[in-house]
């Protein structure tokens, strides 16, 4: 029987009992009752901060934080006005000089007596364009190759078809990369593809044949993949983060690697540094890897940078649940120095001057020692079973603990400009493939989720850059396919 159920079925005569047996067996029993009622607090005050956690003071995403109304927010009210700023360019419909039709409307009667005037001649035309689509209907090429026999050695000459009449029916390179764009671009289940491309098109198309698209998509892009993997290891600055994936009703984890430019996902059913080590790029990556502080990244040989918009969720949560002072003087730190970094930069700054970093580093410390004095250590437990490994630490404690042994990781976008303030840019690479659950559901299998990250991957790079993706899928379905690295001269 636990300790608590033996207090709360002691019966009175138990009571009076203990009481008869003096002041120390009386003493006794309120020390266990003590330390009992402190470790139930404790308890207490742990399940309310799992519950008071969200998107906003946490790493928890957006979706679980329900549907109960949201008070307030750590993004500040803007002074600038909604809609579109000044000096915004905004985009509109333009006139076309030379329109592919021009539809004369012309003016055969006089409304006014009757009259015909289909020889006067008008004295004004007045002009106004419309933009729309030309009729989507499917076109079917028919490919024919000549058959000859050289008069004078008999030999039988045949013509080439071209590689999308690899067989004798088939769909195009236009169509094919149309599937895949729906399904991996615009993120639509299968049978919602079949319903588009019949409503758009006019084409009857089966999942099974989607499924083979998508396959052949995923089987040209494998050169390219190693490309951009490669890319990204020999990157300066690199964002990695990792976020639940179902699989074949399994949890796995999808990992990005990224930077500005370029986009890696790598799936597996491991978190930590097994699948990092699979993934390739950290164990031989010697730049800079930003991430949220997890302890895998920790063991890579590399410069790494914290994500500080980890540690302004973090510190809003203490702040709410602990109320401790020091966690708002953290925040309102960080983003000082932040909008002073951005400052500068706009002014075409390249470092911070020498007094500025004194200061700030100062701050950050005289900060960190208000935050230790306030989450002492615990004091050591002296029981019999006393529980191997250090003494549980509070939220505070272990936040504070991190923000000091990490300083330079956290304060590097301070002492480099090329590097960010937060993980903002995995995060993003992230967010649609949790879209992509919600729209889809789960992977059936791992093929379908290794494919869909290649594709994914590919079509985050292209738009990044700026490339057309619709364009970059023709091409690969008509065996031109369009890297989007940079091409040796």
């Amino acid at each position: 029987m636990s300790q608590s159920k033996r207090f709360l079925q002691l019966s009175e005569a138990e009571i009076r009992s203990i009481y008869a047996q003096g002041e120390v067996a009386v003493v006794s029993l309120v020390t266990q009752l003590l330390e009992r009622l402190n470790s139930l607090e404790a308890e207490v005050k742990e399940l309310q901060g799992r519950l008071s956690k969200d998107s906003r003071n946490s790493s928890k995403p957006p979706s679980s934080d329900g549907f109960g109304k949201r008070t307030n927010s750590l993004r500040r009210k803007s002074e600038k006005s909604s809609g579109g700023q000044a000096g915004h360019q905004g985009q509109t419909l333009e006139w076309r000089r030379e329109p592919d039709v021009v539809e004369r409307h012309r003016v055969e009667v006089c409304r006014g007596c009757g009259s015909s005037l289909a020889t006067v001649a008008a004295e004004e035309v007045l002009a106004r364009q419309v933009f729309d689509l030309p009729p989507i209907e499917l076109k079917v090429s028919e490919h024919q190759v000549e058959v000859k026999s050289c008069p004078h050695c008999g030999q039988v000459n045949q013509g080439s078809f071209p590689p999308e009449a690899a067989t004798v029916v088939q769909y195009g390179p236009r169509i094919k990369g149309m599937m895949v764009y729906l399904m991996e671009g615009q993120l639509l289940p299968s049978n919602r593809v079949c319903e588009t491309l019949r409503d758009l098109v006019g084409v009857m198309v089966s999942e099974g044949t989607l499924y083979t698209s998508r396959e052949q998509c995923f089987e040209d892009l494998t050169s390219i993949e190693s490309a951009i993997q490669r890319a990204i290891q020999d990157s300066d600055v690199v964002h990695f983060d990792e976020t639940g994936l179902r699989v074949n009703q399994c949890l796995w984890w999808l990992h990005v690697a990224a930077t500005d430019g370029l986009t890696y996902y790598f799936v597996h059913p491991k978190r930590g540094q097994a699948a990092m080590n699979e993934m390739g790029i950290l164990p031989e990556f010697r730049g800079h890897a930003v991430h949220d502080g997890w302890k895998s990244y920790q063991g890579y040989e590399c410069e790494h940078v914290l994500c500080n918009a980890h540690h302004l969720r973090e510190l809003q949560f203490i702040l709410e649940h602990y109320g401790q002072a020091w966690a708002f003087q953290m925040s309102l730190l960080l983003v000082t120095i932040y909008h002073w970094v951005e400052t500068l930069k706009a002014e075409g700054k390249s470092a911070l001057p020498s007094a500025d970093w004194v200061a700030f580093e100062a701050r950050y410390q005289a900060i960190l020692k208000e935050g230790f004095a306030a989450n002492p250590l615990p004091a050591p437990v002296k029981t019999r079973a006393r529980k191997r490994g250090r003494p549980k630490r509070s939220p505070p404690r272990n936040l504070l603990e991190r923000l000091q042994q990490h300083q330079g990781s956290v304060l590097s976008f301070m002492q480099d400009f090329r590097l960010p303030f937060d993980n903002n840019q995995a995060e993003r690479d992230l967010r649609m493939m949790k879209l992509k659950q919600k729209i889809s559901g789960s992977f059936r299998s791992e093929d379908g989720a290794r494919q869909f990250c290649r594709i994914r991957g590919y079509l985050a790079t292209l738009r990044k850059q700026g490339l057309n993706v619709l364009d970059a899928l023709f091409n690969l379905f008509a065996g031109n396919p369009q890297s989007p690295l940079p091409q040796p001269e």
